[in-house]
């Protein structure tokens, strides 16, 4: 059959430090709170996604690699895992501070756990005022003075404490210590692994007075205690273009803004009056990627709009979407008569 691009069903987690968020902004009818993460494309064992529109609905991500794998895929990212998805897409909403983490590189993860390690990046999706996420040191320190520390409970006296907005990118490579802070909402693009080392939790208690389990030996090997400035990606917010924000040897990711122009106004007449209607354009961008040999990945930040692709097809995708659109699919073009902003991610 022929491919198309791919809608999945969120696969969401209840966490100890979760909010209310994510699903208002996946526009999801689920009153609750507590969902700390909605995982939007994975095939971790476990939390397969599975599709969720059209002739493919009801299979998993696993099952449509098993039909089409190097269609799906891309020749050049399916040589390189074969039939292992290689990233997975959530978002998170920390209603309270995330542990103090650090995540393991290619080869400690591969020997310990037979797995990818896990670099990541953040883009933030929303702030609350002050709040603050934690990446890299603060100042120089070694293994021996980070198992001092963590004994002592002071180690966030020598970490990199961040202010964060909206639309502000962090990227953290493998073994950066790194906590997403409280009133955070975060869209995360990482490897595919879920492999995490605790390094502190605020001595936060449970039900029955039981801390969660750290991982003080297995993170000291892990961390990169190299010093590092400047820590937050810099780029220039671009309407109608491409910028890009993270490109690294397990993805590339892209900031694709389309705003629609304001052409006037038309006056109508209803039952109520006369009634001014703001009459837009509808602005559309074409992405090719004849010459890529990956998969991309659309996630939705804010807005509205069409994925056109194929002969005359076209798939919808507003804020809180994830679309995959198979390797197969030469380019696409986006359409909105509002706005629309995405994150496209790929593999080179």
């Amino acid at each position: 059959m022929q491919l198309y691009p791919l809608k999945f069903e969120p696969i969401l987690k209840r966490i100890i430090w979760g909010g209310s968020e994510i699903c208002r902004f996946k526009k999801i009818d689920v009153q609750d709170s507590g969902i700390g993460e909605s995982w939007e494309v994975s095939q971790v064992e476990g939390s397969v996604s599975v599709v969720a529109n059209g002739e493919l609905r009801g299979k998993s991500l696993t099952d449509v690699i098993e039909l089409a794998p190097e269609a799906l895929m891309g020749k050049t990212v399916y040589a390189r895992f074969g039939k292992v998805f290689p990233l997975l897409i959530k978002f998170i909403d920390a209603e309270d501070n995330l542990s103090i983490q650090v995540h393991p590189n290619d080869t400690i993860a591969r020997k310990r756990h037979n797995s990818f390690g896990k670099t990541e990046m953040w883009y933030v999706v929303a702030s609350k005022p002050g709040s603050k996420l934690i990446s890299g040191f603060s100042r120089q320190i070694d293994a021996e003075e980070y198992e001092r520390r963590i004994a002592e409970n002071s180690i966030e006296e020598v970490l990199q404490h961040h202010e964060a907005k909206a639309g502000d990118v962090f990227f953290l490579p493998a073994g950066r210590i790194h906590a997403i802070g409280a009133g955070l909402f975060i869209a995360e693009i990482q490897q595919t692994s879920n492999i995490t080392y605790r390094l502190y939790d605020y001595n936060r208690k449970d039900a029955q007075g039981k801390g969660r389990e750290l991982h003080t030996e297995l993170a000291k090997e892990a961390i990169d205690y190299q010093l590092y400035t400047d820590l937050k990606t810099q780029y220039e917010p671009v309407d109608n273009d491409a910028v890009s924000l993270v490109s690294c040897a397990y993805f590339t990711t892209n900031r694709v803004k389309l705003k629609a122009d304001v052409s006037g106004y038309e006056e109508i007449l209803t039952e109520s009056g006369k009634q001014k209607i703001m009459m837009t354009e509808t602005i559309e961008m074409n992405r090719d990627y004849t010459d890529l040999e990956s998969f991309v990945i659309y996630v939705c930040m804010e807005g509205e709009g069409e994925i056109a692709y194929g002969k005359d097809q076209t798939i919808s995708i507003r804020q809180g979407e994830t679309v995959l659109l198979p390797a197969c699919l030469d380019g696409t073009t986006l359409r909105t008569s509002t706005e629309l902003l995405i994150l496209e991610t790929y593999i080179l």
